[in-house]
């Protein structure tokens, strides 16, 4: 018996011709984890201990500004989902960041964050045609060494809740390579463009 149909989908860059898109999307999810907009990688001075308002306001600021990155992801007219990226200048924090530093690694040119699907659209492919844009968008930008956090969830039941950082198997099915584990699923993988 044959599966769903994968949507088809299209990834564009957020800028500010597409950041109402972005911004509809964030608010039809409560503002995406209860408020966070996607900031609490950028770092602690930007928005961490804000408002839901304050935070929307730094991050369309950003994003007005060139110095937020992020592949939307559209299913026809709407937007349903990302991925963020950026330099480590742009977003400084990840998660297991000690366990990363212990290492004492060299920073890559770009790191991917982020991801979200949001409602109805979860399990659809979002996250692979998100992930997908981003790179094409580095390629664009450069290219060099990417950096994505990944949790592996191979043979395991996870929480979508806990997949922010997306699943080792989509970054590896896009030709990342695994570098080293930094918590206990959690794993750096790397690509070169």
């Amino acid at each position: 018996m044959p599966g769903k149909p994968v949507p088809k989908y299209e990834a564009r860059a957020l800028d500010a011709e597409t950041w109402p898109d972005f911004e509809h999307l964030v608010e039809a999810n409560n503002g995406v984890w209860g408020g966070c907009w996607c900031m609490w990688y950028h770092g602690k001075e930007e928005g961490s201990g804000s408002s839901p308002a304050e935070k929307r306001k730094a991050k369309e600021c950003r994003v007005r500004e060139g110095r937020a990155h992020a592949s939307l992801v559209f299913h026809g007219k709407d937007c349903v989902g990302w991925c963020q990226f950026g330099s480590p200048d742009e977003l400084p924090r990840i998660h297991n960041q000690r366990a990363y530093l212990a290492a004492d690694p060299t920073l890559p040119d770009w790191r991917i964050t982020c991801f979200f699907s949001g409602k109805g659209h979860r399990g659809t492919g979002v996250a692979s045609a998100a992930l997908e844009g981003a790179i094409g968008q580095i390629r664009k930008l450069g290219g060099g060494r990417i950096e994505g956090y990944p949790e592996d969830i191979e043979g395991r039941k996870a929480s979508p809740a806990f997949l922010f950082n997306g699943t080792l198997s989509t970054f590896e099915r896009l030709g990342f390579e695994r570098s080293r584990k930094i918590g206990k699923h959690k794993w750096v993988v790397t690509l070169t463009l």
